[in-house]
């Protein structure tokens, strides 16, 4: 064969050098948007701060860090766990009401092993145990009526909402389960004590919080989570076991609630029906508001933390200032998913 003109040639190189920076401009403008979209939730936390400091200075203090943080913790950790369940194109509106059964069960067990054992520091042991054992069954329920029942995770989660609040109540008469007073003081430095003069749930939920992140972001489990979020057929032509994937996930979120329920219980030392009420719509709106695909497929823990932190902000402002009613809490969170969810409404 011939060999080509040199116009030929000068015309293909010239073709190449034209077009190939086109893909990289549209890789680089991409990666510039996913930037901006983490971001996002930081300056939205920072902006919040500065106002909350020009509203009241109370609320630049370390106390009051430290109490939003505390309280950001219990929600915080659950929505590490709702963030591999929504990355995966799940959802799950049970976490409140097994946190509330949870709590109770929990409850129940200590006050009944205590005697038995002569030690209240073996029966709280006992009863964490008990804890993760309860989160991790009722998440294997979710998994197994969701992947091998075909029931969608929305009916799924909408139904256990009901029936677990309504054993808790069953178990609480109606009232209160109180913990015994004697494994409430041993109990009690789970939630009040404190290490290095930071209380000890922020440790926790930073601890878990760096799990998340590194089993999201460097594990294949954390691969298979996103690509099945993505595009679960493909998932499934790939050799991905779907099935255990979303099993395991719903699992890792009933272990989550169990986690934030151990630290919850011993500052108030009792559960009653209207335990961990709301907590779904809170670590939902913590998930989003961190730039998780509502669709699933893409997510960062950090942007979950970042969420979680700034709904606690918002209510601490709302408690230190009268700019409006604390019991419209509920309704800045109901609109923020809303705003988020509108602003998402482009992705995927």
């Amino acid at each position: 064969m011939p060999p080509a003109p040199t116009d030929s040639l000068d015309a293909a190189r010239g073709s190449v050098g034209v077009n190939a920076p086109a893909p990289n401009l549209r890789r680089r403008a991409v990666g510039w948007a996913q930037r901006l979209r983490g971001a996002g939730p930081i300056a939205g936390l920072v902006l919040l701060c500065i106002a909350g400091t020009l509203l009241n200075p109370d609320f630049a203090t370390w106390d009051n860090a430290m109490n939003v943080l505390t309280r950001t913790a219990f929600i915080g950790i659950i929505a590490v766990g709702m963030s591999f369940v929504i990355i995966s194109g799940g959802i799950d509106l049970s976490v409140g009401s097994m946190a509330a059964l949870i709590a109770g069960s929990v409850i129940l067990v200590m006050n009944w092993v205590a005697p038995h054992v002569g030690s209240p520091l073996v029966a709280v042991l006992l009863g964490m145990v008990v804890a993760l054992l309860l989160g991790a069954a009722f998440g294997l329920a979710h998994g197994l009526l969701i992947t091998r029942g075909r029931i969608e995770p929305f009916i799924v989660t909408l139904g256990t909402l009901g029936i677990f609040r309504a054993y808790l109540t069953y178990f609480a008469n109606g009232g209160a389960i109180t913990l015994d007073n004697a494994l409430a003081d041993v109990y009690g430095p789970v939630y009040y004590g404190s290490v290095l003069g930071i209380p000890i749930p922020i440790w926790v939920f930073g601890a878990m919080a760096l799990a998340g992140g590194f089993l999201l972001n460097r594990t294949r489990y954390g691969r298979y989570v996103q690509a099945i979020g993505s595009n679960e057929q493909v998932a499934r032509y790939a050799a991905v076991a779907v099935d255990r994937i979303k099993i395991l996930t719903y699992m890792l979120l009933g272990c989550c609630v169990a986690v934030a329920t151990l630290l919850y219980v011993p500052r108030l030392g009792s559960a009653s029906p209207t335990t961990g009420l709301l907590w779904e719509l809170e670590a939902i709106a913590a998930v989003i508001v961190g730039g998780t695909a509502l669709k699933g497929g893409e997510g960062r823990i950090l942007g979950t933390v970042v969420g979680a932190i700034l709904l606690s902000v918002i209510s601490n402002i709302l408690n230190l200032t009268s700019i409006i009613s604390v019991y419209l809490n509920a309704a800045v969170q109901g609109f923020v998913i809303i705003i988020v969810a509108f602003l998402q409404r482009g992705r995927r």
